[in-house]
C-alpha cells in the first residue's frame, strides 16, 4: 500500500502557546488537523471561561481563512469556580478541564496540590458530563521520575475515579505499560491519548551518546518495553486510545540551555511518523480509528466529513529542520529514521 485516505484527523492534546509562537505554530497544526484540544498552561494560565474565549479569538486570528476548530480547555486550580466551568461547557466554549498536579510539567505551578479542594468542581463536572484531562504524574520528590506515572495511577487516579465514578477522564500522553493496562481494564469513562514521540523513542534515545534536549519531554520517555506497549495499544484498535500529539514548541534557546524546557515539537511530522509506526505494525487499516474516529467518539463530537490522503514516497523525505518564529527557531522533532509517508497535499 502506498496511499491511504482517512477522515481528517484531530489532535486531542496540543500546545499552541501564545504571541509569536502561536502565530508560527498554529498554521502547522491547522494544515493537517481539523480540531485540537488546546492546552491552557499559558503564563498566566487560562482559568476562566472569559479567558478561554479570549484565547480562542487569538488562535482564530492566527489562522485567517483556515478551517480549524480549537477546542478550549480550562486550567483547574484550587479556586476554580464550578459554575463558571459548567456554564463555559454548556455554551460550547469549553470542551474539557485540565488537571495539572502542581509542579509536574511546564507552567504547572498554579496546578492542584490537594484534590480534596477541587472535589466539588469534579463532582459538578461529572454531573454535567465535562471531561477531565489529566497530566498523570505525582510530584513527590521521593518518587523516581521514571515511576511517577505508575504511582499516580495507584495513589491519585484510581482513588479519584472511585470517589467520583461518573467523571469522564482522559489520561493524557501515557508512557507506560501500566497506564495502557489500566485503561484496558477500565470502563467506558476512561480513555488515553498517546503521542507520536512516545511511540518511537525510549529513554536510551534521549541519553545514550550525549543528552538530546529535543527528545526531552514530560512525562519523560521510559524503557523500550513501555514503548512497545504503547505501540500495541495505539495500533490494536481499542477505541479507548487515540491521538494526542502533545506537540509542545519551545525555542531552541529554551530547549538547549542549562535547564532545558520539556516538550517535543512534532506537529509538522506527526502524521508521517504515525503512518510509519502503523505500517511497521501491519496496522495501517487501524490508523484512521486512532487518528480520526476514537477521539470524537469519546468526546461525543461528530466525525470530520473531510478526508486526508497519506502517500508513501520511494525516497526518504527531507526533514523540515526547524520552524522560524518571531521568538526564535523551533526545532522539529526528528524520529531518528527516514520518513517516507507524507500528506499528499504537501507535495
Amino acid at each position: 500500500m502506498d496511499r491511504l485516505t482517512l477522515r481528517r484527523p484531530d489532535d486531542w492534546h496540543l500546545h499552541l502557546r501564545d504571541g509569536a509562537l502561536l502565530a508560527a505554530v498554529a498554521p502547522v497544526s491547522a494544515r493537517h488537523f481539523a480540531r485540537a484540544i488546546v492546552m491552557p498552561n499559558l503564563v498566566p494560565p487560562v482559568v476562566s471561561g472569559a479567558e478561554a474565549a479570549a484565547y480562542r479569538e487569538r488562535i482564530r486570528a492566527a489562522l485567517p481563512g483556515r478551517r480549524f476548530t480549537p477546542l478550549m480547555t480550562l486550567y483547574l486550580t484550587e479556586t476554580t469556580d464550578p459554575d463558571d466551568v459548567i456554564a463555559a461547557h454548556a455554551s460550547g466554549l469549553v470542551t474539557a478541564v485540565k488537571l495539572y498536579p502542581a509542579g509536574a510539567t511546564t507552567n504547572s505551578a498554579s496546578g492542584v496540590r490537594d484534590l480534596d479542594r477541587v472535589r466539588g468542581v469534579l463532582e459538578a463536572m461529572a454531573e454535567a458530563g465535562v471531561p477531565l484531562c489529566v497530566h498523570g504524574e505525582v510530584t513527590d520528590p521521593s518518587v523516581d521520575i521514571f515511576d511517577r506515572e505508575a504511582v499516580f495511577i495507584d495513589r491519585v487516579l484510581d482513588p479519584l475515579r472511585r470517589a467520583v465514578p461518573g467523571l469522564r477522564v482522559v489520561m493524557e500522553h501515557i508512557t507506560t505499560a501500566e497506564a495502557a493496562g489500566y485503561v484496558t481494564t477500565a470502563g467506558a469513562n476512561l480513555a488515553a491519548t498517546i503521542t507520536v514521540h512516545h511511540l518511537v523513542i525510549n529513554r536510551t534515545h534521549m541519553l545514550a551518546g550525549g543528552i538530546r534536549p529535543h527528545y526531552y519531554c514530560l512525562p519523560v520517555a521510559k524503557r523500550e518495553t513501555h514503548r512497545r506497549a504503547l505501540v500495541a495499544a495505539a495500533t490494536g484498535g481499542d477505541a479507548r486510545f487515540f491521538l494526542g500529539t502533545d506537540s509542545a514548541p519551545h525555542t531552541d534557546a529554551a530547549k538547549e540551555s542549562a535547564c532545558g524546557c520539556a516538550g517535543c515539537f512534532t506537529a509538522p511530522v506527526a502524521l508521517s511518523i504515525l503512518a510509519h509506526v502503523f505500517e511497521a505494525a501491519d496496522a495501517l487499516d487501524r490508523l484512521e480509528g486512532f487518528a480520526s474516529l476514537h477521539g470524537p467518539a469519546f468526546y461525543g463530537l461528530p466525525r470530520n466529513d473531510e478526508t486526508l490522503t497519506l502517500a508513501k514516497s520511494p525516497a526518504p523525505l527531507p526533514h523540515p529542520g526547524s520552524l522560524a518564529t518571531g521568538a526564535g527557531p523551533v526545532t522539529v522533532f526528528d524520529p531518528g529514521f527516514p520518513l517516507h509517508w507524507h500528506v499528499a497535499e504537501d507535495t
